[in-house]
């Protein structure tokens, strides 16, 4: 059934390209499913700048996945209407109160049990940020008996972390963006987040370095509310039409995102 959804929506964007002017809809039910309200509510988070951001000179949500929640309700055939959020932890928090009927997170076990996801549609890297006089050099030196690291509660590295660290204490803030300031501030030994985040931060930080390399790769995916199986299996394949067609990669050098890669088709 899956890749029945999948066939039919790159022959949709197939049949679209060569005649630009049939809009791509999608199958009868599919609204009604993925957006029960009559309007498709999408979460946004602000909170990783690699996926949203505001407007500076408007305010407008503008980023990957504000255009990949566009690009849907065009198909779907019904309004937009965006909930934003500044952090991660809160866009799961309401995944089982109905306030959202999509949203863009990370792919992690712990989420799965309230959400449907697709599989990914961009990759980008978790990385750590130390005082720059630190004696951690490498990224295995941050699992150490007293070393406290900061992460935004919730978010995919938080949840990652709590599984992998053994030695290493987490210190948890409420958002990604407090990450760098909460570190130098308090004299913590590190910082977790996503690596573009943290490497903006250390340049308006002082006395900060961002660690080479990665601690993990986190798997970008959009999802829905557990209950929407129809729902779900369009969403996967509209994933997989938003990656051939072309669309995620030109959105990311649209918004000038640098760090991200658009993640590879789906195994068949």
């Amino acid at each position: 059934m899956i890749r029945g959804y999948i066939v039919l929506a790159l022959a949709l964007v197939a049949n679209a390209c060569a005649t630009s002017s049939m809009p791509v809809h999608a199958p009868p039910g599919i609204a009604a499913e993925l957006a029960p309200s009559g309007t498709l509510r999408a979460a946004i988070n602000f909170g990783n700048p690699i996926l949203a951001s505001k407007d500076p000179a408007t305010g407008e949500a503008r980023g990957v996945s504000v255009d990949l929640s566009r690009e849907l309700s065009r198909q779907l055939g019904v309004p937009l209407a965006l909930v934003t959020y500044d952090a991660a932890g809160k866009v799961t928090d309401n995944a089982t109160t109905g306030a959202w009927d999509i949203a863009f997170v990370a792919i992690d076990p712990k989420r799965a049990v309230d959400m449907e996801y697709t599989t990914p549609y961009v990759l980008i890297e978790g990385a750590f940020v130390v005082p720059q006089g630190s004696p951690i050099r490498v990224n295995d030196d941050v699992d150490r008996a007293g070393v406290r690291v900061v992460a935004a509660k919730g978010s995919a590295y938080d949840l990652y972390l709590a599984r992998e660290l053994k030695h290493a204490t987490i210190v948890n803030v409420a958002t990604s963006q407090e990450v760098v300031p909460a570190m130098a501030a308090q004299g913590m030994e590190a910082g977790a987040g996503v690596k573009q985040q943290l490497e903006a931060s250390a340049r308006t930080t002082p006395g900060v370095r961002v660690l080479d390399g990665r601690f993990m790769v986190i798997q970008q995916a959009m999802a829905t509310p557990k209950g929407r199986p129809a729902g779900a299996r369009y969403l996967a394949a509209f994933v997989e039409e938003m990656k051939a067609s072309g669309f995620v990669d030109a959105a990311l050098r649209r918004h000038g995102i640098d760090g991200a890669a658009v993640a590879p088709p789906a195994a068949r």
